[in-house]
């Protein structure tokens, strides 16, 4: 069983992965390099929990025990754990960098495993110590709701650390799925066109985004592409669109939506910075 888990990037997600490395029992560090992303992330913690509490799905004793097993640090010396989970910025280059510089404090055994969404674990790993050790671990957003998590295979990860990944999964109450590295893995391939299908009819002047995610929801979707695109990020849901569509090699069916493209440029993200396709 995994005792010590470090998340590497202290966002939304990581803090998310912290929290629910935390809930399972595991002692948990949560690194960033950002003093103050740090403290916001403390404070987003803090208010989940307490979130818990006042639904009376932990004590408030509970809470405080599942605080007290996180460690926030700023320092990679202090990155010592069983498992490493990153949750940083998609980009190959800033992945490769983090695992190298700590694989030089943990033992060629420790586990890294990468929270990406749509980069190749493939070729993650090809510039790893240790390539053998390296598996992919996606969550989604909020990572303490959600229940999937895709245990993504590259092609030099060892059996023993994909199922080692696999059992955290069920140990931290996710529901894991194994699958071999491929573009998008399972989720983004498939729900790709959720996001740009629904854009395409929005380009066209065919329907509003309000009617479509009216539409969706009717029909028994929990939240409309647009309303889903606004939780997660237009820049994340965009660099996904983007990541697939160079991995069929600009395949039409994968192009990148131009409204999308216009609301990263100009920072409406979504709900982190307070509007998107809606007003938050």
């Amino acid at each position: 069983m995994i005792e010590t888990i470090c998340v590497i990037g202290a966002g939304t997600m990581g803090s998310g992965i912290a929290q629910v490395a935390a809930q399972s029992g595991c002692y948990t560090l949560l690194f960033d390099i950002n003093s103050e992303v740090l403290e916001k992330a403390k404070i987003a913690i803090q208010k989940n929990l307490q979130y818990l509490v006042d639904k009376q799905k932990i004590t408030a004793a509970e809470k405080e025990m599942i605080y007290s097993r996180i460690r926030f640090v700023n320092d990679t010396n202090d990155c010592v754990a069983d498992v490493v989970i990153e949750a940083i910025v998609e980009k190959i280059a800033a992945k490769v960098g983090i695992f190298n510089q700590l694989a030089e404090v943990n033992h060629s055994k420790v586990i890294f495993a990468t929270n990406t969404s749509s980069l190749s674990v493939s070729d993650i790993q090809a510039e790893i110590i240790h390539p053998e050790r390296v598996v992919g671990m996606h969550f989604f957003n909020p990572a303490p709701l959600m229940k999937l998590v895709e245990v993504v295979k590259g092609n030099q990860t060892s059996d023993e650390a994909a199922q080692t990944i696999y059992d955290l999964c069920k140990q931290m109450n996710k529901v894991p799925v194994l699958c071999k590295d491929a573009p998008g893995f399972i989720v983004n391939r498939v729900a790709r066109h959720y996001y740009l299908e629904a854009m395409k009819l929005v380009e066209r002047g065919e329907a509003s985004f309000e009617n479509v995610d009216a539409i969706m929801e009717a029909t028994g979707f929990k939240m409309g592409p647009f309303k889903l695109m606004d939780l997660i990020g237009m820049d994340i849901n965009l660099a996904v669109s983007q990541s697939i569509y160079e991995a069929f090699d600009k395949a039409e069916r994968f192009t990148p939506s131009p409204i999308q493209m216009d609301k990263v440029a100009k920072g409406d993200l979504g709900k982190k910075t307070g509007k998107g396709f809606y007003q938050y």
